[in-house]
């Protein structure tokens, strides 16, 4: 659960990075700009970055797990096992890199039919 994520600072990313981006969409809603799309699109790259990043830690973790669990997995099967695992699900994160590429391409398209101000 994304609430759950209190154990230690690199849990506190996605936190930390959904909450910005909401300040970055409301940013770019309100004060549309040249300098307020760069900020969203970096905001958004952030995203992308952490998305990465979690799917890396969570299947590190599950990969740490499976093979306490059953020393002789490995290969295509240990990580079968780790993708399918429950807690912590592996491809969560990959919702945050989903939604910074969704944001790059409302940017992209802000950018194009906007009007940023200089």
């Amino acid at each position: 659960m994304l609430f759950a994520h209190h154990e230690d600072t690199l849990q506190m990313i996605p936190l930390v990075l959904i909450g910005t981006a909401l300040c970055a969409c409301a940013a770019l809603s309100f004060h549309p700009g040249r300098a307020t799309l760069r900020m969203f699109q970096l905001v958004m790259t952030l995203l992308i970055a952490g998305g990465l990043l979690g799917i890396g830690l969570h299947l590190r973790a599950n990969l740490e797990f499976q093979t306490e669990i059953d020393p002789g997995l490995h290969g295509w099967t240990l990580l079968t096992k780790s993708l399918h695992a429950k807690a912590p699900p592996a491809l969560a994160p990959a919702m945050l890199a989903w939604l910074g590429l969704l944001g790059l391409v409302l940017a992209q398209g802000h950018a194009r039919h906007g009007k940023p101000q200089p």
